[in-house]
């Protein structure tokens, strides 16, 4: 099988506390920015691998994490799955030298950040643990996770204002659905980097102030990898499906689904378990 090697730093984001198990991990890429690693069965942790560029995003970056998240969504041993940094950043915006020079017509005719919407696309359920900065693209790829965790030192902005530019990784119309008009006009059109005390209280995150937000962030998804996996599927659908319907079709999407998960061995278990006072052994089918 194939380990990942992991840097000291990243050793030390993520706590000795938590144990790697290697008996579920199947032979797997290894990438140029990004590491790969199994910090608990069920979870997979992929963590942002440019220190010295502190995690911007470029190109190549950008499409190992999308590689390494797609990899994950399609290996039945994974449950739940983890993106973080490093402590100084998660990321720390996009590569701009990468974009400085782009023209109207280049950046239209190759539909220049397309490719960014890859995690709403992905069927598991991803955690986002912040640390340090989450500038420009940076926070914008928080924003597509399922669940956000933050250390204390985290810092979240769109700063692109300041460079001439809005954000155009989702930032504009994700903190609007999350935090309202009026708070994600004042992050777009100020570029103002907020705290994670102040981001917690918009409701963009929760923030870890004991132990390690990568710690909390592996407890979390274990806790929803030991679930029926298409339970949880279905609850990441329905809730993404509130940013894009109305409430009537929404609330009937959600019926829906609900009304399907009778059809599956795991509905008969977990209730038989719970009318046993046992615990359900899932299958996932």
């Amino acid at each position: 099988m194939s380990f990942v090697a992991l840097s000291r730093s990243t050793l030390h984001h993520v706590s000795s506390s938590t144990r790697f198990f290697s008996t579920t991990l199947r032979a797997q890429r290894e990438y140029a920015n990004v590491l790969v690693s199994r910090p608990s069965p069920g979870v997979a942790l992929i963590t942002l691998n440019r220190p010295k560029a502190l995690n911007a995003l470029n190109a190549a970056h950008f499409q190992d994490i999308s590689d390494a998240m797609k990899e994950a969504d399609q290996d039945a041993s994974v449950g739940a799955m983890i993106l973080t940094g490093s402590e100084r950043a998660f990321a720390a915006g996009a590569d701009i030298k990468e974009m400085k020079d782009k023209s109207f017509a280049e950046a239209y005719t190759t539909n220049f950040l397309a490719n960014w919407e890859v995690i709403p696309k992905l069927k598991k359920p991803v955690i986002a643990a912040v640390s340090g900065y989450a500038l420009g693209g940076g926070l914008e790829l928080a924003l597509q996770a399922d669940i956000l965790l933050a250390a204390p030192s985290a810092k979240l902005g769109q700063p692109e204002v300041n460079l001439g530019v809005i954000p155009g990784g989702g930032g504009t119309q994700r903190l609007a659905r999350l935090i309202g008009k009026s708070r994600a006009m004042e992050l777009v059109l100020t570029g103002r980097v907020i705290d994670a005390d102040e981001a917690e209280r918009w409701g963009i995150v929760r923030v870890v102030r004991e132990g390690s937000v990568v710690d909390e962030a592996v407890k979390v998804a274990s806790d929803i990898a030991s679930k029926g996996r298409i339970a949880v599927g279905a609850g990441k659908e329905a809730v993404n499906a509130a940013f894009e319907m109305s409430l009537a079709e929404g609330l009937r999407f959600e019926k829906r689904l609900f009304h399907a998960l009778f059809s599956t061995k795991d509905q008969k278990e977990g209730m038989a378990a719970f009318a046993g006072k046992r615990r359900a052994e899932w299958t996932h089918s």
